[in-house]
């Protein structure tokens, strides 16, 4: 009897063993795909990098070399600062961002509180008519805008890119509303008992507690402003006035004839690597807005 426990105690231990090291096998093979993905998708970023630090006959080497040799760190100053004033578009680009971020922040968290927390005829429908708008690109609404805009005087200015973005954006009303209905509908209530109104309930109980999502809003209403291009194409003319997006067009097309690829690529890759560190600056807050939005419907 003591002999059949010492063999099923040892085949037990050999089972658990073999399954540790399929375990095991399986972790490796799946980090070393992930890994060879990442590696793959990273290739253009790592190719930029690699061509904004070298020398003009780098740039042309046939083979293709990856390590310039020797690096050219002159690039980013003789690009940024030599051939554009970035320095310029980039603060033209900072404001445009930030009353954007501000304005979607606060229009979106108030519509989105509307219609998560407060009860009135009609609201499931006019939400309905809300989400619908997602549904209508802004191709549809562009000559539209224009003419608006236009007849405000507003052309050639900040205006257009900024004041859009206070009339709370479909997206983020959606993506609020299904967060704030997560919210236990007891902690208004309490402050209801506690004579709070409105907006007082808004303020002091839903927004504190609604930071990660907001922080999505901010953190995808940047990167969009960040990376919006049609939009200045449209509505302004003057070079003093450009953001990023349309001075690395204008910076193309004036130096793709004289073949600069390395000073496009630096300049590129100097007006990439804010979202970037922003985004890791911010990833946590990110991922947790991602995964705590659009839980409950």
């Amino acid at each position: 009897m003591a002999l059949s426990y010492v063999q099923q105690a040892g085949a037990a231990r050999r089972s658990k063993q073999r399954a540790e090291r399929r375990a095991l096998v399986g972790r490796v093979l799946l980090y070393t795909l992930v890994g060879s993905l990442s590696l793959v998708f990273a290739m253009p970023l790592l190719w930029m990098i690699s061509t904004s630090l070298k020398t003009d006959p780098q740039v042309y080497t046939a083979p293709p070399i990856w390590l310039p040799n020797p690096i050219r760190w002159a690039n980013y100053p003789e690009a940024l600062f030599t051939k554009k004033p970035f320095l310029l578009y980039t603060w033209n680009t900072i404001r445009i961002a930030i009353p954007s971020v501000i304005g979607a922040v606060v229009s979106c968290s108030l519509v989105a509180y509307g219609f998560a927390r407060i009860r009135f005829p009609g609201r499931d429908a006019l939400f309905f008519i809300c989400v619908a708008t997602m549904m209508v690109p802004f191709q549809v609404r562009m000559i539209s805008l224009y003419i608006i805009f236009r007849n405000l005087d507003w052309l050639d200015s900040f205006k257009p890119l900024v004041v859009p973005h206070f009339f709370a954006g479909a997206y983020f009303v959606f993506m609020l509303r299904q967060f704030f209905m997560t919210i236990p509908q007891e902690l208004s209530e309490a402050a209801r008992i506690d004579g709070c109104k409105e907006l007082g309930i808004y303020w002091w109980v839903i927004l504190p507690l609604a930071k990660p999502a907001l922080a999505v809003v901010g953190l995808f209403t940047f990167r969009n402003v960040w990376n919006n291009f049609v939009g200045p194409l449209i509505y302004i003319n003057h070079e003093r006035l450009f953001p990023i997006s349309l001075a690395l067009r204008g910076f193309y097309a004036q130096y793709s004839e004289e073949h600069l690829w390395q000073y496009m690529m630096a300049a590129s890759a100097a007006t990439t690597a804010p979202m970037i560190l922003i985004f890791f600056l911010t990833q946590r807050a990110f991922v947790e807005g991602i995964s705590v939005t659009g839980i409950k419907g």
